[in-house]
């Protein structure tokens, strides 16, 4: 039922962008994000009377916007939606069908994301700390399952992509020990994730 109830809802920031602007359309949807629950999955048990959660509605809105910034290219995540009507037209459709068609579409295993956001509750955490000097900042993806993969890009204006690892730090050097390269506000606004600042270990 996601796939229904996510699309339509993702249709809402889409009509959003389009009569307003691309960042009214990333406002509307970092503003649902405050009716995600997180109590059941979006996926329900297969085989029996079982929806899934209503967090299928405005989580899984939020889920295609932040696969959306991943792949970072409008024109092929537009090509995608329109494939995807094209290819499934008046088919019975699950899960399955749209996970695999969005992962080869876009040339990116989005399988652990899908995973991640539709079959647990977990948010998944992007932790960070900076050196002293300020000239690198290191980061790790936690509260995720294993093998979790999602791009983020981290610089509205450079397009800098990382991948965090899931249990190792990772290192991202600085220019001119310029903090703004790493710009948390940029990416919690475009990615359904929780970031923390900790302390070096």
């Amino acid at each position: 039922m996601w796939v229904h109830e996510g699309f339509t809802n993702y249709s809402e920031t889409l009509f959003t962008e389009y009569y307003y602007g691309k960042e009214a359309g990333n406002d509307y949807n970092y503003g649902i994000r405050s009716r995600i629950l997180n109590k059941t999955p979006i996926i329900g048990p297969y085989g029996v009377n079982k929806e899934g959660s209503g967090d299928m509605y405005y989580k899984g809105g939020n889920l295609l916007q932040l696969i959306r910034h991943s792949i970072d290219d409008d024109d092929k995540f537009r090509d995608i939606l329109r494939g995807l009507n094209k290819t499934f037209y008046h088919q019975t459709v699950n899960s399955s069908d749209m996970e695999h068609y969005i992962s080869k579409k876009s040339g990116i295993d989005f399988s652990k994301v899908f995973d991640q956001y539709l079959r647990t509750v977990q948010i998944p955490e992007l932790d960070y700390y900076f050196s002293k000097d300020n000239k690198e900042v290191y980061y790790r993806w936690d509260s995720c399952i294993a093998g979790f993969n999602l791009k983020l890009v981290i610089d509205k204006d450079n397009k800098k992509l990382i991948l965090p690892a899931t249990t190792e730090w990772k290192k991202l050097s600085l220019k001119e020990d310029n903090k703004t390269l790493f710009d948390t506000a940029y990416i919690d606004k475009n990615y359904y994730i929780r970031i923390k600042q900790t302390s070096a270990e």
